[in-house]
């Protein structure tokens, strides 16, 4: 198996006259220990190809994420499959020089954070304006990003998946060609299709658990709107329950996000003597915990505001631009 491999690695990977051994790529361990995910070839060409067909094209590619998480291994394999060499971000200092050096109209992937801090530089929005398009992923992109972005001129599309996908497989909240999308009853989002992983390298249990009767059951709650387009709520096991009420906290995140006076937030749990769990925000910004409640309450019931706030200097992220939950939870996770 191919391990962290390099964009010559991936080149000669993708080369091959017949099916290689897979790749291995690790999850970025959020939440949890980060999971060996097993990607064969199929797979991952399966992904570019879903790709093509929905953004309508294939060019060079900016490689502005980490190429050992399956992003930017997707960013390199998507370039190197239309004929062209990834543009490192890193070889460029920013994102607008490496636009330019891709030259054309290039297509870029990048998370949320790297997308509002982009808004907020004149260069990197042109640039940005000037690609095909600009995946971004790896969290929830909240309704006023996309708003921004789109007032910019900048074709953001959403996109949802993880490792044990091949990277993105709904995009905008539609899935790629060939991809299946379905709603367990306890809301539990599974996918099936051509871009799922083989296994858990080392762990046939957990490979057993999750890859059932040819779909994948993720640890994501969803729904579809009445335009058959899936909404991610959140993850299942950041359901908080506090006081007898099921808080989903993935939504109260998002409605936080769009306070004005909020920059960076997550919201989750802590242990309480009184309600058995409760629920916390913690943020980046300029806000009181009543400013959050009253802000939450007006949309959604009241039992699901947050209890605590913890205010931050700013958000701990791993390197492909996620929060890092137990750095944030500390001892109390």
């Amino acid at each position: 198996m191919l391990f962290a491999p390099t964009v010559d690695e991936l080149d000669a990977w993708l080369a091959a006259a017949t099916e290689p051994a897979p790749v291995v790529v690790e999850t970025s361990g959020s939440t949890g220990q980060p999971k060996r995910v097993v990607l064969s070839r199929r797979a991952v060409l399966a992904s570019v190809r879903g790709t093509v067909a929905r953004v309508g094209g294939a060019g060079p590619w900016v490689l502005a994420l980490p190429p050992t998480y399956v992003a930017g291994l997707q960013v390199v394999c998507r370039s190197l499959v239309a004929g062209h060499r990834p543009v490192l971000l890193e070889d460029h200092g920013t994102l607008a020089a490496a636009v330019a050096a891709a030259g054309g109209s290039p297509y870029v992937s990048l998370v949320p954070t790297q997308l509002s801090r982009a808004l907020q530089s004149p260069e990197d929005l042109r640039a940005l304006a000037d690609c095909a398009a600009v995946l971004v992923g790896g969290g929830p992109v909240d309704k006023e990003l996309r708003v921004r972005a789109r007032e910019a001129g900048i074709r953001a599309i959403a996109t949802y998946g993880s490792a044990e996908t091949a990277g993105g497989c709904v995009y905008d909240g539609l899935p790629l060609d060939g991809v299946a999308v379905a709603i367990g009853p306890n809301g539990r989002i599974r996918i099936g299709g051509p871009t799922l992983f083989d296994s858990y390298d080392g762990d046939p249990e957990l490979t057993d658990e999750v890859l059932v009767g040819g779909w994948f059951l993720t640890a994501d709650a969803g729904r579809f709107d009445e335009d058959g387009r899936l909404h991610v709520l959140g993850r299942l096991d950041d359901m908080v329950i506090s006081g007898g009420v099921k808080v989903p906290t993935g939504v109260v995140a998002a409605r936080l996000r769009e306070h004005p006076g909020v920059t960076a937030v997550d919201v989750g749990r802590l242990p309480d003597d009184e309600w058995g769990e409760r629920v916390v925000a913690w943020v980046v910004g300029d806000v009181t915990l009543d400013d959050l409640r009253d802000w939450v309450s007006a949309v959604h019931p009241r039992s699901w505001a947050p209890r605590e706030l913890r205010l931050l200097d700013e958000m701990p992220l791993l390197r492909n631009g996620k929060v890092d939950r137990r750095t944030l939870r500390g001892a109390d996770a």
